[in-house]
């Protein structure tokens, strides 16, 4: 028969409640409650953020390219199939494609916007973006075949508008759908005795794309690449290339290998230099989140010194006895502190459990509130997304846990101190 030493035995024992003792039995679960409370809150805040940045991060990567090179002394790039070559020869470098790049205004029958618009190449686009699989409606052959007619200047030119593929969001926006035409306004076009003058061109909507984000739903459109050479009066340039790496969290430093060996005038950004700020605000609210839900566990462990000081001046008459029987302050102070413990490793992983179930819950638990409340609990216009991300991380999970029964820990000193140093003869004499 296995024997547990005498301080687990009586830390169990203090935890079940007499009748007289009914009120501490009271506050020791409100402890528990209170752990497990702070717990499962910062499991599910912190894992909707996670799951919000790694989303964003993806819908980033997959709508744009991990490094993008340029020309640093004009906004045009020349025989940009040389520089191809040599960056397509870079380390860890998978795929490139050049691309133009400039802000138009999109006008339909009902409507007009300010949106950018992308010159690509679709053969090459899809080795570099997401967008051949975000669409939705449509497809990208025309864009193909105005880059195939361009490549043979024999072939005879289509009375047809050229193609032009839009967001989703942005088609609701103009009212305009698969087939329908636009005109695309310049508002670098021609000079004239009147001054400048806008350059307009019509343009048939021949896909739809879907990248799940709202910002570039509403304000990316594309063209194909020789299309916009023309549109933009580039002649055979282009605005830079687009560039796809084998790791993407290695696009810092293979952006800054390719700037070494490519020299004056080229130079490149990465995708972490393009969002840097927006990923630095996340993970400052990040570590703010963690900071002010760990006051909820921290209130919780103010509960289990008010519980364990209670259950010391309860067992006062207790403590004189053991130590009359020859138990040392240490051994009196690890009664308390197991005491402790156990309350706050069980409103820990009582709130680890019912975090990481509300966590993997939250996207169900979002569209039955929405269905009951009739309202958009996570409207995507507001936070870019149209499905409420979740993402758990190891880290963070453990790093929770820990400063939960760190706290709990710490919240048992005083008490156990205070109850190592009674002295059993007073307490023994008077009660």
């Amino acid at each position: 028969m296995m024997h547990f030493p005498f301080e687990w035995a009586l830390s169990l024992r203090y935890l079940k409640a007499k009748r007289q003792q009914i009120f501490i039995s009271l506050i020791t679960w409100i402890s528990v409650g209170g752990v497990a409370v702070g717990v499962m809150a910062l499991i599910v805040v912190l894992a909707v953020m996670s799951g919000f940045e790694d989303l964003l991060k993806q819908k980033i990567v997959g709508t744009n390219a991990h490094a993008v090179v340029l020309q640093l002394d004009s906004h045009r790039l020349n025989d940009y199939e040389r520089v191809v070559e040599r960056v397509r020869q870079a380390p860890h470098v998978i795929a490139v494609t050049p691309f133009v790049y400039s802000q138009v205004m999109l006008s339909s029958r009902t409507n007009a916007m300010g949106v950018v618009i992308r010159g690509i190449d679709p053969a090459r686009e899809q080795l570099v973006t997401d967008l051949a699989k975000n669409i939705r409606e449509g497809g990208l052959e025309r864009l193909s075949e105005e880059v195939a007619r361009a490549a043979n200047v024999e072939e005879e030119v289509p009375s047809r508008s050229p193609g032009i593929v839009i967001g989703r969001e942005l088609s609701k926006n103009l009212n305009t759908f698969l087939g329908d035409e636009m005109t695309v306004v310049s508002p670098i076009g021609t000079i004239t005795p009147a001054g400048m003058m806008p350059k307009y061109r019509r343009f048939e909507v021949v896909a739809i794309f879907d990248s799940g984000m709202f910002e570039y739903d509403t304000s990316l459109a594309f063209i194909s690449l020789p299309t916009a050479q023309r549109f933009f009066n580039l002649g055979d340039a282009v605005s830079g290339l687009q560039v796809k790496v084998d790791d993407v969290d290695r696009a810092p430093e293979v952006a800054q290998a390719l700037r070494r060996e490519l020299g004056f005038p080229y130079w490149t950004r990465d995708w972490t230099e393009m969002n840097r700020n927006l990923f630095a605000a996340l993970r400052v609210e990040k570590v703010t989140m963690f900071v002010i839900l760990v006051l909820i566990v921290l209130v919780a462990a103010f509960n289990i010194i008010s519980t364990l000081i209670m259950m010391v001046m309860e067992r006062r008459r207790d403590i004189a006895i053991l130590k009359a029987m020859g138990a040392t302050k240490r051994a009196i102070m690890r009664i308390f502190v197991l005491q402790g413990l156990i309350i706050g490793m069980t409103g820990t992983a009582a709130g680890a459990i019912g975090g990481v179930v509300l966590a993997s819950s939250l996207e169900q638990i979002r569209g039955l509130l929405e269905h009951v409340l009739q309202i958009s609990v996570f409207p995507k216009d507001v936070y870019y997304f149209d499905q409420l991300p979740v993402k758990l991380q190891g880290v963070d999970f453990t790093l929770i846990t820990l400063a939960a029964v760190v706290l709990s820990f710490l919240a048992t000193l005083y008490p156990a101190w205070n109850a190592a140093r009674l002295d059993p003869v007073e307490i023994l004499r008077y009660e």
